[in-house]
């Protein structure tokens, strides 16, 4: 793919995020046709957007599909309301996940890092909800490339309190507003997907940062919550998350 091809993708992409607009699949001779060429559009919608990476979304590889896309400093919210873009229905799609804050950076160097050097250097753990919208009118009748172009359909994420200790946290029953919930993380442990990213990061010229936020992957799909009243989000024996949404315009 072309450096003229990507940066028309970023362009078309970028310009639907500012405009708050959805559409089709990108034009046949702009859309990615592989692994290299989405991520290389990833990239060009950084730097167009001329946004600060605050940190990840990534889920364990499976063969032909990664799983990584950049969270942008200014979309991660830490306190109630939380500003989202919603559509006519006032509706925000969430995911309950784990999120990892890292301590101290994790550079390039020629040996892979072991997982016990990369707990250490977490610094705290934080329940979350990542917050979604595709720049695609209908994300699912488009390829997995396509989202992982855009994103992986993230606008943002919620970071909530801080937990002592999420080991053995691969299945929790979420309560939400009363309504039990049986969650599973989709890679089992939900630190799993972050020792990879931290060394496939280097594969493509960069590395986890001090301060940086990591989500791993929901615990129960994507969730509709409605705007405007208070929402309170169990998980499991690690604590509660409580968060109101109000619509940015």
């Amino acid at each position: 793919m072309t450096m003229a091809a990507i940066d028309l993708a970023a362009t078309e992409l970028v310009n639907r995020r500012r405009t708050h607009r959805q559409g089709d699949a990108l034009p046949e001779h702009c859309r990615p046709a592989d692994v290299a060429a989405a991520l290389a559009i990833q990239r060009a919608v950084t730097r167009q957007l001329g946004a600060v990476i605050g940190g990840w979304k990534c889920a364990l590889p499976s063969p032909g599909k990664l799983v990584l896309a950049p969270l942008y400093r200014q979309s991660i919210h830490t306190t109630s309301p939380c500003p989202v873009r919603v559509r006519g229905d006032g509706i925000i799609r969430v995911e309950p996940e784990l999120a990892y804050v890292l301590g101290r950076d994790v550079p390039v160097r020629d040996q892979p890092y072991a997982p016990a050097e990369i707990d250490s250097a977490i610094a705290h753990t934080h329940l979350a909800l990542e917050l979604l919208e595709s720049r695609y009118t209908d994300h699912h009748a488009v390829g997995f490339l396509d989202n992982l172009a855009d994103g992986l359909v993230n606008q943002g994420l919620f970071l909530g309190p801080i937990v002592d200790d999420d080991a053995g946290s691969g299945e929790l029953t979420l309560q939400i507003d009363g309504t039990l919930v049986p969650g599973r993380h989709p890679d089992g442990n939900p630190r799993l997907p972050l020792y990879w990213l931290a060394n496939a990061l280097h594969s493509q010229g960069d590395y986890l940062r001090a301060g940086q936020v990591v989500i791993t992957g929901s615990y129960a799909g994507s969730l509709p919550l409605a705007t405007g009243v208070p929402v309170h989000i169990r998980y499991g024996v690690l604590g509660s998350l409580s968060v109101s949404f109000a619509a940015d315009d």
